[in-house]
């Protein structure tokens, strides 16, 4: 009973903040409710045993790919003004869209319910090992029989990073920056300067 009532409330949580993150006109809104999805959506993970999961969508998704959003948001800055106007200008594609998706998920729907889509069946290699919990099972798949692959993976992501830092970094060639030796170096008589301005003038910067 308390699984099924846990379920429900998880997926109505889940549904109704995914409905809000598409509905709010404040982008940094929309990233909370994103947030709130992706939490809800991890205890869905759990009740059906893959916590594996669920531990990915609360470290990777919310801790990374989330906050990241939200930083990015919080930092530009956006016109609403313009950002409604073009929300009205796309809209009729949005809903094309839409209809399309809907479409699709209907037909996928009724294909299924009338058994002619052929599923693949397990054939036990993939299961979990016995004695083992979930995580146990996957980091044994993972350092074990694809290990190489899963190193390689690792090495892309940081030919990646390193890739993103070294197009990024830019070196300031100003002279805007503080230079201390030309401050300490600096005399009395060039720190201040007496300005005598005509009247009607005003002062010149």
């Amino acid at each position: 009973m308390i699984h099924t009532i846990a379920f429900y409330l998880f997926a109505v949580l889940l549904i109704a903040s995914a409905m809000l993150v598409i509905m709010s006109r404040n982008p940094v809104h929309s990233v909370l409710w994103l947030i709130l999805a992706f939490f809800n959506a991890a205890g869905l993970m759990v009740l059906v045993g893959a916590e594996f999961i669920a531990m990915l969508l609360v470290i990777v998704y919310v801790g990374a790919v989330a906050v990241l959003f939200l930083f990015v948001v919080m930092m530009l800055d956006i016109d609403f003004a313009e950002l409604r106007a073009g929300f009205m200008k796309n809209a009729p594609l949005g809903v094309l869209i839409a209809v399309v998706l809907f479409v699709e998920l209907f037909v996928g729907l009724v294909i299924h319910g009338a058994g002619e889509l052929q599923l693949g069946a397990a054939d036990g290699t993939a299961a979990t090992i016995e004695g083992r919990s979930n995580i146990e099972s996957i980091g044994a798949l993972l350092y074990g029989e694809y290990l190489f692959l899963f190193e390689a993976a690792g090495l892309i992501l940081l030919v990646a990073m390193i890739g993103a830092i070294v197009l990024t970094h830019r070196e300031r060639t100003d002279t805007r920056g503080q230079k201390v030796a030309r401050q300490v170096a600096r005399r009395p008589e060039e720190a201040t300067v007496n300005v005598k301005p005509e009247i009607g003038k005003g002062v010149s910067l």
